[in-house]
């Protein structure tokens, strides 16, 4: 069946690669390896366009619908049941050995089962930090594996455990060398660090270099389990990866090793994380179908086609059975931002961006006829969406979301526009002036005040105080989806012309060379790390709460796994396996 547009207004398709605009004919060059800018002449102006000339979706419409998983359906439950209580009598088996019960929960988490135990974890962490860690004089001659396991998981889990539990720690270095996996643990307690902590920054220093030269000096063996956990570690701590990643990882690394983990919780882990597959593949299903009835991809077509990796996204902020309806919304929100994103940064005219940043502000449909054809394709389409989701939401809970909404795409469209200016004029702002708009443009607080009507919080007050008590955890986010998206995108957008980004602000401001610059942001990204792991300690107590916390933290996670090799949002050779990984291919059951 063909796909049927949900436009209003008669609007003129692209063919052969040309639209008539108000007398105006803008043409999209052809594709080609580098980016271009089209020229356009008529006969009273000259209209010049950027290209970037982004490839077609590797990822079909049909293909899409035509994906298909045998984990569903009853059977599949009821084994899926039977496992997780056979897990759940394996808790209270291990209470009265605090470090046994620690590494069980740890255990938990990595293989992303967690979330089906959290009455459970929450129940025998209680227990852990009254009986060992609430008291300074229950420190004293305490394992310190047991310290620096207990740490992790209690600062995660939102205890204020000091940093002065690792006191000691200079004293027990020489004691500490031959045991690896203290040394691991204290190198992945240390990430949970808030400002200031130069114990845990001593902690992280001492442990880093402990690992890498362990491994460079064949201390440890890479090919074993403990190597190659310590490799991925170096390579990126615990606390900043992204869970469903980790949980595909950690299970397809104990499957190597039989007998690293209990075969049971391997089963469970294993059969939990295909049938949560099977879910996500059907939230992708519906938001292909409204990819397709946009149209975008064929009228909007120097746009980005990237509705799976935009899904993918989504997967990364919450993979959990229970947020399908978050991932369909977030799926359709992350298109949108990437669509008027780039009319922003690619093809609109100063003017034109003028008119669409006036048009989105004051939400009014009949003041579209002052756009670009072009534009009246995009705003109608994203007009219509964001209506709906408010629509659905009033229906649902009988909260009225849509002013929220309105108030936050319109600070997204302010500050693309301050962006386009800048490029006009060749202005290149100090970083601090480029940080103070970029933490907006890079959508992420966009994208956060969706998530605030996506959890299970369902009344007014409660979103509202949600709002203003993790306006410091959303900033801090965005903060660093932004400076790592700067890590990962800048050499492109250079090569095409772009506005210049944090790093390019830091070069131009301090006379750094771009080396420098770069291990700057980096740090600014751990520094900003501390802060937001402050913010997410201090407000943790509440249920309701924390899925909105989880989710803005794992913003921050998918920004360093999307771009630590390029930009995974783009470029599709950088994240097609992560697809095919986490979206499209289950674990193989054990034989």
């Amino acid at each position: 069946m063909a796909s049927k547009c949900f436009f209003h207004y008669s609007i003129p398709l692209y063919k052969n690669h040309v639209v008539t605009t108000k007398g105006v004919n803008i043409r999209k060059p052809l594709c080609s390896s580098k980016s271009t800018t089209s020229m356009v002449v008529s006969d009273t102006e000259l209209v010049v366009r950027r290209s970037a000339n982004f490839k077609p979706s590797l990822w079909s419409f049909d293909h899409l619908q035509s994906l298909s998983t045998k984990y569903t359906g009853e059977d599949y439950e009821t084994s899926a049941s039977s496992l997780k209580k056979t897990v759940k009598t394996m808790i209270p088996k291990v209470v009265g050995n605090p470090l046994k019960c620690l590494e069980l929960v740890d255990n938990l988490q990595r293989l992303g089962i967690s979330y089906q135990f959290e009455k459970e974890i929450n129940q025998v962490l209680e227990i852990i930090y009254d009986d060992y860690f609430k008291i300074q004089e229950q420190w004293n001659g305490m394992d310190m594996n047991l310290k620096a396991l207990g740490f992790r998981l209690l600062r995660q889990h939102g205890y204020h455990v000091p940093q002065e539990i690792f006191r000691d720690f200079n004293h027990k270095t020489q004691d500490l060398e031959h045991d690896v996996m203290v040394m691991l643990n204290l190198y992945e307690a240390s990430y949970h660090s808030f400002e200031d902590e130069s114990i845990l920054d001593d902690v992280r220093n001492l442990t880093t270099r402990y690992l890498k030269e362990s491994l460079e000096k064949n201390i440890i063996d890479r090919s074993s389990h403990l190597g190659s956990l310590v490799s991925h570690a170096l390579e990126l701590p615990l606390h900043w990866r992204v869970p469903r990643v980790e949980a595909k990882w950690f299970i397809e690394e104990c499957k190597k090793r039989r007998g690293v983990i209990n075969v049971t919780l391997m089963e469970f882990a294993i059969l939990d994380f295909n049938m949560v597959q099977a879910i996500h593949i059907q939230d992708l299903k519906h938001a292909s179908r409204w990819w397709r009835n946009t149209c975008w991809d064929k009228k909007l077509s120097f746009c980005r086609d990237r509705l799976v990796e935009h899904f993918l996204w989504t997967v990364g902020f919450c993979y959990l059975p229970k947020f399908s309806l978050g991932r369909k919304t977030l799926a359709k929100v992350n298109s949108m931002i990437t669509i008027i994103d780039d009319i922003y940064d690619v093809y609109g005219t100063l003017e034109e961006l003028q008119q669409f940043t006036d048009v989105a502000t004051r939400w009014d449909i009949n003041a579209i006829e002052e756009l670009p054809d072009y534009m009246k394709i995009c705003f109608i389409g994203f007009y219509n969406t964001i209506n709906e989701i408010a629509y659905d939401n009033l229906t649902n809970t009988g909260l009225l979301i849509l002013p929220y909404l309105k108030n936050a795409w319109a600070g997204l469209c302010k500050s693309y526009l301050v962006e386009a200016k800048w490029y006009q004029s060749g202005h290149t702002p100090t970083l601090q002036e480029y940080l103070d708009n970029a933490y907006i443009s890079i959508s992420a607080p966009t994208i956060l005040m969706h998530c605030n009507f996506l959890t299970s919080m369902t009344s007014t007050q409660e979103i509202l105080q949600c709002m203003e008590k993790t306006n410091n955890i959303v900033h801090y986010s965005s903060l660093i989806l932004r400076l790592a998206d700067d890590l990962g995108t800048s050499s492109d957008e250079m090569e095409r012309g772009d506005n210049p980004k944090s790093i390019q602000c830091y070069m131009h401001e301090s006379g750094a060379t771009e080396d420098e610059a770069r291990s700057y942001v980096k740090t600014l990204i751990f520094n900003t790390w501390k802060k937001l792991n402050k913010e997410v300690v201090d407000l943790a107590g509440s249920q309701f709460l924390q899925e909105f916390v989880d989710c803005a933290t794992n913003v921050a996670r998918m920004a360093q796994f999307m771009y630590a090799e390029g930009d995974g949002n783009t470029r599709q050779d950088l994240s097609t396996s992560h697809i095919l990984s986490l979206l499209f291919n289950p674990i193989q059951e054990l034989c």
